[in-house]
């Protein structure tokens, strides 16, 4: 068990890989009532082109990764969230683009819930009447996000963005693509991605580490696994250029809906790297539009935006986009006003007065989020997976400088790379 000491964040975080390659991390905090555990896969949804080493290349339905992990809850006697609940536990769990995510908090049973957990997600039990059942299941998600006018503008941008890589295929997939899905290609993924030595399992909140890395020792002893080599995305290239520079859905709207954002040149950034450019680039799109700017303030008083408007920077080593935008009446015209300020910033760049107070603002959101077990769990597994240490954060926020915002705000403003989204009503 190795102990990673952050003076400044006076914290301490236990570490252990176990022998099947199992990394597991907990960070003890006597203070805290709840614990909260994550058992995460580096596995999502743009992962439907693979190759395991000393294994044949295999692509597999869009929407499967989600599929996945709606069928893990399914056991032989049972719904596995029924157990949870009987040990006082809150269980979940999420798919995004590139990892899936089964979880729990509790305050109470936290060794069996724990247990729990990794047994179940350990266990899997497909079955060809349970794959078929669920079909009809995840086809009306499918038909509920299609109906959902912010999910539409979201995976519209990305569309727009994307004609290649599979980040701008919905999550869940489409009904047609689910329709193929069957247990083996279930249990494919399941040996694929589910190994081991391709999860992370992390536990926040009152525990003791040594009874916690103890219980994960004995428990993945008495399970065989055998040794797995490296897994290959595959990917096909991805034009440099937007697939499209305007998509509009039309769905019943009180007022349109309209996203739109830059798509970036791909840089294959990982670790500390990728890291740096991820807070750069978010401290960036505050200065520039975030809610305490006169810009925001401006808009929001001419009634051309409204609370929904915000910004997020999503990237891996194959994409990365910003989506800027909101609920708006008239979308042309915020376009338009919009670019007429970063055009105008381009010229002049950011103050360093605003600097400062954005990136004092970023880091005390950093600190706040520290009190959050589920956030520290969520944040810290994402940070794992791409290279990064969430607990390295603050000195990486403490050493940005303007320039580099300002230089960032170059590198991604490029017009021609824009798209844009709107759902709008029929």
């Amino acid at each position: 068990m190795k102990q990673i000491h952050y003076d400044k964040l006076q914290e301490t975080l236990y570490h252990e890989v176990m022998d099947n390659g199992l990394q597991v991390y907990v960070l003890p905090k006597p203070a805290f009532k709840k614990t909260y555990a994550t058992f995460a896969t580096k596995y999502g949804s743009v992962d439907n082109h693979f190759k395991v080493a000393g294994g044949e290349e295999t692509t597999v339905p869009d929407g499967i990764a989600h599929f996945l992990e709606h069928k893990m809850f399914e056991e032989p006697e049972g719904d596995i969230f029924a157990t949870f609940a009987s040990n006082g536990a809150s269980a979940n769990a999420f798919t995004s683009f590139d990892q899936t995510v089964y979880l729990f908090s509790a305050t109470e049973n936290i060794e069996t819930n724990l247990t729990t957990l990794v047994d179940f997600v350990q266990r899997p039990y497909f079955t060809d009447e349970n794959v078929e059942k669920e079909k009809g299941i995840i086809g009306q998600e499918i038909n509920m996000y299609a109906d959902n006018p912010d999910w539409r503008v979201y995976f519209g941008l990305i569309e727009a963005m994307y004609a290649k890589h599979p980040v701008h295929i919905d999550i869940a997939g489409t009904i047609e693509s689910i329709a193929t899905i069957t247990k083996e290609t279930l249990y494919t993924c399941y040996n694929s991605f589910y190994h081991p030595s391709n999860m992370l399992l992390f536990v926040v909140g009152g525990v003791d580490p040594e009874q916690v890395f103890e219980l994960i020792r004995n428990n993945q002893a008495a399970k065989s696994y055998e040794k797995q080599g490296e897994i290959t995305r595959i990917f096909e290239e991805e034009p440099v250029q937007v697939a499209e520079k305007h998509q509009e859905s039309r769905l019943a709207v009180s007022m349109p809906k309209c996203l739109f954002g830059f798509k970036e040149k791909v840089e294959g950034l990982t670790g500390e790297a990728a890291v740096r450019r991820d807070l750069i680039t978010k401290l960036m799109l505050d200065l520039l539009l975030g809610s305490s700017t006169a810009l925001y303030q401006k808009l929001y008083d001419e009634e051309l935006i409204s609370d929904s408007f915000g910004h997020e920077f999503n990237s891996s080593p194959q994409y990365a986009f910003s989506a800027i935008g909101g609920d708006t009446k008239d979308p042309g015209l915020l376009l338009e006003r919009i670019k007429e300020e970063i055009n105008a910033v381009l010229e002049s760049g950011f103050a360093e007065k605003d600097f400062e107070r954005a990136r004092k603002k970023k880091i005390g959101g950093y600190l706040r989020m520290l009190n959050s077990p589920e956030s520290i769990a969520h944040e810290f597994t994402r940070y794992q997976f791409r290279g990064g240490d969430l607990f390295e954060v603050l000195p990486i926020y403490e050493s940005i400088t303007l320039d580099e915002v300002n230089t960032r705000l170059h590198d991604h403003v490029d017009w021609e790379q824009l798209a844009v989204s709107l759902v709008v009503s029929p």
